[in-house]
């Protein structure tokens, strides 16, 4: 079987970050980091480096890394905001952004994400999805799913929050809220992040930058009882730093970004 073609990288304007990483947490998902890695060889801006961070795999995720070309650093602790987080931090880029290993990019992602942070008032941009199930049910599904977490998420944090499935960021944002994120506890990380850029962070949710993404996540089941304990942990770790009427008053005053609870005690 022969190998994808690589398109040429396009250069980078001037104002825009010249390093852009991407970061993917994976743990014993070889399967989808292949096919989520093979489509990062085929954007029209090729990433400076993808970082994929390996939490305690024991299948062949590493081995799947490095074939693409990809620089592996293992985080130990399980648990996405653990790996994330040490991902972010090993970063090289000036724009870091992140998939999931199930995420399907299309040719533009890179690409849309810089050119989205070329504006210097956005700090993060999160996209949209379209969940791996018959027609017209993954459009539909993702609609109700990530418009619900998208209009929640945006009243408990005070502005747009991101969805790790599609995000992006600056590096300088990352390092600002870096020690106001959760590591070790079982939250949200991309809802956590989100909140920690503090109440007057600009955060772009923007419908055009699409990914493909597993509906595993979405799937009936006992699940969701984990799910909604990390939602509520995250937002009660978040509303003890900043509770959800600070940072409104905060967002409606106008005032700058900054690391929660700092801003304000």
């Amino acid at each position: 079987m022969s190998e994808p073609v690589r398109p040429e990288p396009v250069p980078a304007p001037p104002g825009r970050p010249r390093l852009v990483s991407v970061v993917v947490p994976v743990r014993d998902d070889a399967a989808h980091l292949d096919a989520c890695l093979t489509l990062l060889a085929r954007q029209t801006r090729l990433p400076d480096e993808v970082v994929v961070v390996d939490n305690a795999s024991t299948d062949a995720t590493v081995e799947v890394a490095l074939r693409h070309g990809a620089r592996v650093v293992h985080e130990p602790r399980v648990g996405i905001p653990a790996a994330v987080a040490t991902g972010y931090d090993a970063a090289r880029g000036d724009v870091l952004l992140r998939l999931d290993a199930d995420s399907r990019p299309g040719p533009g992602w890179v690409e849309h994400a810089v050119r989205v942070l070329d504006d210097p008032d956005v700090e993060a941009v999160s996209g949209w999805g379209r969940f791996d199930v018959p027609r017209p049910w993954g459009v539909l599904l993702a609609t109700v799913y990530l418009g619900s977490y998208y209009l929640l998420g945006a009243l408990a944090a005070g502005h747009g929050v991101i969805w790790g499935s599609s995000a992006a960021l600056r590096a300088e944002s990352w390092r600002r809220a870096r020690p106001h994120v959760t590591r070790t506890e079982d939250v949200h990380d991309d809802l956590d992040l989100a909140m920690a850029l503090g109440p007057g962070a600009r955060v772009v949710v923007d419908r055009s930058w699409r990914v493909g993404v597993s509906a595993r996540s979405v799937r009936p089941g006992r699940q969701w009882v984990p799910r909604f304990g990390r939602a509520f942990r995250t937002l009660g770790r978040q509303w003890r730093v900043l509770p959800p009427w600070r940072r409104w008053e905060v967002r409606l005053r106008g005032s700058e970004g900054g690391a929660p609870g700092r801003a304000e005690a």
